[in-house]
């Protein structure tokens, strides 16, 4: 039996080395193919490498392509798949440096291909110093040209998502001047609410960053084959290097040349087990996907190595013959920028509203140790319950040290439908160290208890 896998990243190769702990070389070819350079990296380690907090880049690389081969996966690189004919069970890839046409024959095949940055039309421009962050072969492009410029001094980055702000301080611990440009009101407008958003754009400033919200972009300038500047309404900002941040599409354009079910998010649509619907012997998963969303019942995309790995996983046990289901998503996530932590889980306000729910917020103020301890630091946490019921639906919190991990005890309450009035309960730890002797956690479900009791 022959499994075919379209991509090396986490998704791809988790399924791959899933499959083959379960079936041995005799029972099961692998083969995957990786346009890239690497496979199992992690994207999500990219501004950190490129800020200087990773002092190597394959330190960023989990399993080597050769690592992989030794475990009985013919892994390809610089291969790219260019068309799938789900007729003759077959794939054609083209060797990016060799030339030349492959076609692999597939019993199961594996869509794993990732996501690819938003370029606005704007940004297709054939001048030297515009970057997009998806892979490590782009993260590994900034940082070779960072090193080979004599001394850049201006960074632009575009885009106020998770993105955005790590690359913005990625380029502040290199030494740059940084602007970060955000189209919404605030940075972050799609992972928090406003409230929260205006405590990100006022720690990010703080930290030296130059915040410029409501911000279109006109165009980029550019001289002598590099980029000089870009041009808004409010003015013109120079710029030595431009960072893209402006979100990720599913990378899902074969998948529908080839008549695979492509959702209304964009992503490819599976079951539970990501089998793709209506393709026998077809998976995916990873960011080219559509996922379900446990509070709203409706479909998402949401790009995060978490989901990818297990994805992949998933996959790869139930090619192996076992059985595994992925549940789905709440929309749990976590980013730094400087010292400021910032991280949600479940829905915003918005994607509440948009959902039906009538709900209640609930924000506190408090510390992350014991006041009188040192160390101590304030950080806000913002919680969401359904009216009447008092279900949490969702929880965001923004502070600096040792803030923004108390997120996943929110998720697990989320992900359990737990109310707001049973987590003032939670037999969460305590030591001064570590935390007062009422959690952050603990105060803000009691204030949203106090909402949801006034609500009725």
């Amino acid at each position: 039996m022959r499994l075919v896998v379209i991509g090396g990243d986490a998704a791809g190769m988790s399924a791959a080395s899933q499959a083959r702990k379960r079936l041995g070389r005799d029972e099961l070819e692998i083969v995957a193919f990786e346009r890239g350079h690497f496979t199992s990296y992690s994207a999500c380690g990219i501004p950190y490498w490129i800020g200087g907090a990773v002092a190597e880049r394959d330190k960023l690389v989990a399993r080597t392509p050769q690592q992989h081969r030794e475990a009985g996966i013919d892994v390809r690189l610089r291969h790219e798949v260019v068309g799938i004919d789900l007729d003759r069970r077959e794939v054609v890839a083209h060797d990016l440096d060799g030339g030349g046409e492959v076609r692999e024959g597939f019993d199961h095949l594996v869509y794993a291909t990732g996501a690819s940055p938003v370029t606005p039309e704007w940004a297709r421009i054939p001048a030297a110093g515009i970057f997009g962050v998806q892979t490590l072969d782009d993260g590994s492009a900034i940082h070779d040209w960072l090193s080979a410029r004599p001394s850049p001094r201006r960074a632009v980055v575009i885009g106020g998502g998770y993105i955005g702000v790590e690359m913005a301080e990625a380029m502040k611990q290199r030494g740059l001047e940084v602007t970060l440009l955000e189209k919404s009101p605030e940075p972050m407008g799609k992972t928090v609410d406003p409230d929260v958003g205006a405590l990100v754009r006022k720690a990010i400033g703080e930290q030296g960053i130059e915040v410029v919200t409501n911000a279109d972009v006109e165009h980029i300038e550019t001289g002598d084959g590099r980029v000089r500047a870009v041009v808004t309404p409010s003015g013109t900002l120079p710029a030595d290097i431009v960072v893209l941040g402006l979100g990720v599409r599913a990378n899902s354009s074969l998948a529908a040349d080839s008549g695979l079910p492509v959702g209304v998010t964009g992503g490819v649509r599976t079951d539970r087990r990501m089998r793709v619907v209506d393709a026998d012997g077809v998976w995916a998963a990873g960011d080219c996907v559509e996922t379900h969303h446990l509070l709203t019942g409706g479909p998402v995309h949401v790009p995060l190595g978490t989901h990818a790995n297990k994805q992949g996983r998933v996959a790869g046990i139930n090619i192996g013959g076992g059985y595994a289901t992925f549940p789905g998503v709440i929309g749990t996530a976590v980013t730094k920028v400087c010292e400021l932590e910032v991280a949600r889980t479940g829905l915003t306000e918005k994607e509440a509203r948009a959902a039906g729910y009538a709900f209640v917020t609930a924000a506190v103020d408090s510390t992350s140790r014991a006041g009188y301890y040192p160390g101590a630091s304030l950080m806000t946490i913002k919680l969401i319950a359904e009216r009447r019921t008092g279900t949490l639906l969702g929880a965001q919190i923004v502070g600096r040290t040792e803030a923004a991990k108390r997120i996943d005890a929110l998720a697990v309450a989320v992900w359990n439908r737990m109310t707001v009035e049973e987590m003032t309960a939670l037999d969460l730890s305590y030591a001064p160290p570590f935390a007062p002797v009422w959690d952050p956690v603990l105060i803000a479900a009691r204030k949203a208890t106090d909402a949801v009791h006034a609500s009725m």
